[in-house]
């Protein structure tokens, strides 16, 4: 058929099976999986259910979607060497040197292959959201995949464990939710469906006036927010379901009134969620529904059996009925609880709920919106970053306070600063030179690769692995692989199409010692020797070097971005204990903020203290590394003009 595109490798999914309760298989990831799979009615996986440990016998298997996909259990120790160097889920594409693992990324990759088994589903596709960003940014660095990808399913993990002889704490994920459907809704033409929601609370009377828009207070939208709940809320509703359904009503031609037109942008009513991430159904709808089902299930029936009140029973459309005493407990997520009934009401979500053996629960109707706000749950800045009486701004005094204490800018020497890759002798697809890029880059590329390579190569070993981190396109990797025939290379990548970009390189060289894994750095758990990473941005650098420290294995890193530099769930800065007892979170900030001036474009002495500032950067995390038993140093790459962003830092385990 004209359109469809036939995917030449077959490919290989496997779950993680750790036992099954209520109907549900856990972990939480694979129940997830599964019901894509049923929404997606996606039949082009071989789909693994992988056991712990040898035996790959269980007990009769219930509610897993078997029409048309063929589903076999094996063990752990029957995966793909490279599978086993992941955490699952994963996709395997045949031959094994191509994998896709974590669960963000694996449920993208169904939707897609989904969508071109049969182009005709363009609803599938539309799961991916606007731009196809859905779940798209890592976990590392952005807080809403965090929260749908590992917060949610760990604490509803860890929720079912507990055993409850008293009413049940809601977990603090699960406020963390309400909170971000309570935040309003910011989509690209939010001004036309807010003017368009102004002019349905002025029809129906309700809603702040326009001269007294600036006075609003959260107040006030509370008081109108139930009195326009039939006009303006149908609003969103009305966008939301139209997207959904197949033969969609006409745009209205009305000109809006010049009131409407002429209200200002901060007058306008903001957008109240339908869905995870605002008006439309996407894959984030999707990862949520399992989990928070099976929340909801488990509160309702702890509740009742920590009150003696009865068991669940079942009405007419075989849907379980929770007791109306949880609406107790129901007021603490009220958005959350409306969400769950609205999705219900999505296609497909009904046929693949029943396929995956969830039975919806009826939850009773609140009568009112609770006036409580959930927690502020966001990190809040250290009392010093707040109120810190000895911080002086700019990067000149923050340098004189680490010299005072006797750190100062040293780069260590470059062991070999005229070593160079015989670029004119090696196969084309070796050289970034055959990527989309410019000479005069190329030639910069060049010049990066060969301070990398010699670092490596002068610490690799027959039989070693070697990980690129942040690979891209696979330009130090490819090298190393072809420079190292002995030894194994492993790129681990994000991005699929630099990912694709790179094993097209691979495949034209025939290499052989080449692994291929899409997936965020959490997901990679294998073992290494030494890893790698050429200008990995902001906090990867330090994720790169977080992951060798725990596996003992060398490290060659060269830093990038280091503007991004910031407080996360997993790392705070300063690293190093020496910079800790010096610095203040926001005087480290400061030095990376200058670090990011060594643009070719800027005044010399302005560039010489952006460059300052990038090795007191690389020194805090090198001293962090040395902390932990490695032997490291801060080198900056010859010759300096192959990058602004030119310095290495090279660890190896004492």
């Amino acid at each position: 058929m004209k359109g469809i595109k036939k995917s030449l490798t077959e490919e290989y999914l496997y779950l993680d099976f750790s036992h099954q309760k209520e109907g549900c298989i856990f972990p939480l990831h694979t129940s997830v999986t599964l019901f894509l799979l049923s929404y997606c009615d996606c039949t082009v996986f071989r789909v693994f259910l992988v056991l712990p440990g040898e035996s790959t016998v269980i007990s009769a298997l219930k509610n897993v979607p078997s029409e048309g996909v063929e589903i076999q259990i094996i063990s752990r120790q029957e995966l793909p060497p490279i599978v086993q160097s992941c955490c699952l889920p994963a996709i395997v594409e045949r031959p094994d040197n191509f994998c896709r693992a974590g669960l963000a990324v694996v449920l993208r990759h169904i939707i897609q292959k989904s969508y071109e088994a049969d182009p005709s589903k363009k609803e599938i596709l539309e799961l991916l959201g606007f731009k196809k960003t859905c779940l798209k940014a890592c976990a590392e660095v952005s807080q809403w995949t965090r929260l749908c990808e590992f917060t949610i399913p760990l604490a509803v993990e860890n929720f079912l464990k507990e055993s409850f002889d008293q009413p049940p704490t809601i977990p603090a994920a699960i406020l963390e939710l309400e909170k971000k459907l309570s935040e309003p809704v910011r989509v690209h033409n939010d001004d036309k469906l807010r003017r368009q929601k102004l002019k349905q609370q002025k029809a129906a009377g309700v809603g702040p006036s326009l001269a007294k828009g600036k006075t609003k207070s959260k107040g006030h939208r509370q008081e109108t927010s139930e009195e326009g709940d039939s006009s303006s809320a149908s609003l969103e509703l009305k966008v939301a379901f139209s997207k959904l359904t197949i033969h969609k009503e006409p745009a209205s031609a009305n000109r809006e009134p010049s009131h409407i037109r002429k209200a200002k942008a901060s007058d306008l009513p903001p957008l109240d969620h339908v869905f995870a991430e605002g008006l439309y159904f996407t894959l984030a709808d999707i990862v949520l529904l399992p989990c928070i089902h099976h929340f909801l299930l488990l509160e309702s029936s702890s509740i009742q059996k920590s009150k003696q009140m009865g068991e669940l029973t079942m009405n007419s459309h075989s849907k379980v009925i929770i007791c109306r005493k949880l609406s107790g407990k129901l007021v603490e997520f009220p958005l959350l609880a409306a969400w769950y009934q609205r999705i219900q009401e999505v296609p497909r979500v009904q046929t693949a709920a029943s396929q995956c053996g969830i039975q919806f629960l009826s939850l009773p109707e609140l009568q009112t919106t609770s006036s409580q706000q959930p927690p502020n749950l966001d990190e809040a800045p250290c009392a010093e970053e707040q109120n810190d009486p000895s911080f002086i701004g700019g990067p000149r005094p923050t340098m004189t306070k680490l010299m005072e204490k006797g750190i100062e800018v040293m780069f260590s020497p470059h062991p070999c600063p005229t070593w160079t890759l015989d670029w004119d002798t090696l196969p084309a697809a070796v050289s970034p030179k055959e990527g989309k890029m410019s000479s005069d880059r190329a030639l910069r590329k060049q010049q990066q690769l060969n301070n990398l390579v010699y670092m490596v190569t002068n610490q690799a070993k027959p039989g070693d692995r070697i990980v690129d981190f942040c690979s891209g396109g696979g330009h130090v990797g490819i090298v190393l692989a072809h420079m190292l025939p002995s030894c194994q290379v492993i790129l681990i990548e994000n991005k699929e199409l630099s990912l694709i970009r790179a094993k097209k390189r691979s495949d034209e060289l025939g290499l052989s010692n080449i692994w291929f894994i899409q997936a965020n750095m959490e997901y990679f758990t294998g073992m290494f020797n030494i890893g790698v990473a050429l200008h990995a941005c902001g906090v990867a650098t330090d994720m790169v070097i977080e992951h060798c420290l725990k596996t003992r294995a060398s490290f060659v890193t060269c830093p990038c971005c280091y503007g991004f530099i910031q407080n996360t769930s997993k790392l705070n800065f300063p690293k190093s204990e020496q910079f800790k007892k010096t610095l203040s979170y926001k005087e480290h900030m400061i030095l990376c903020r200058f670090a990011d001036q060594t643009a070719v474009q800027l005044p010399p002495q302005r560039r010489l203290i952006g460059k300052q500032c990038m090795f007191l950067v690389d020194l805090d995390r090198a001293r962090a590394a040395e902390e932990h038993g490695f032997s490291v140093q801060v080198i900056s790459m010859e010759p300096e003009s192959c990058s602004p962003k030119n310095n290495m830092i090279v660890g190896v385990p004492i």
